[in-house]
């Protein structure tokens, strides 16, 4: 039976286990990992879902992420969703590097893509390639390095406008503005420059 007591308890031992991680305890990631598991995959399912070319799986997505944080050691993590968050950043990283393993560098019919949904840019599900979004989001970092924070948090992680203000420790008016305005600079690079969004 799930109810909020049961839930006070997850989030209890979450917060445990987080803060013995973020002091040195490498025994508390694998029991983090059991806990949070399933939020994993759900955020590896959001990467995937975006994806139109590669074989990676969610569960493969979610383990290289444990792997990463495990060969990391302990990072100072405030809260499930700054946890969650990181999460995210790595997988973005994985799915990238796998791209370019597989040699999507080159731009043309190979290329990975991905889409952005009417969630990210306010339109019809278009397709792009994955590496652009990437060498996009990299500029855009040079600007603004908390607006493209706030695209890995919502777009890449799932988290909603509360939860991404909570990491980044803005109010939530300040995330949607940041959000509003990061979409809306990702939409000129990616359909005016050189990297087109496919229609």
């Amino acid at each position: 039976m799930t109810g909020p007591s049961k839930t006070g308890e997850v989030s209890r031992e979450v917060s445990g286990l987080l803060a013995a991680w973020s002091r040195g305890d490498e025994s508390a990631l694998p029991r983090l990992m059991v806990v949070l598991y399933p939020e994993l995959r759900r955020i590896a399912r959001l990467h995937l879902d975006r994806r139109r070319a590669g074989t990676l799986e969610s569960a493969a997505l979610a383990n290289e992420a444990y792997i990463k944080l495990m060969r990391a050691g302990g990072l100072h993590v405030e809260n499930r969703a700054h946890f969650l968050a990181l999460c995210s950043q790595i997988m973005r990283r994985t799915l990238v590097d796998y791209a370019r393993s597989r040699g999507y560098a080159k731009r043309g019919g190979n290329a990975a893509r991905v889409t952005l949904d009417d969630v990210f840019l306010g339109t019809k599900a278009r397709e792009i390639d994955l590496l652009a979004l990437d060498e996009a989001l990299d500029s855009l970092a040079k600007i603004d390095a908390r607006k493209v924070r706030v695209v890995e948090l919502r777009y890449f992680g799932g988290l909603s406008v509360e939860e991404t203000a909570a990491v980044l420790g803005v109010s939530p008016e300040t995330a949607k503005r940041d959000w509003k305005m990061a979409k809306t600079w990702l939409y000129g690079e990616l359909t005016v420059k050189k990297h087109p969004i496919n229609r």
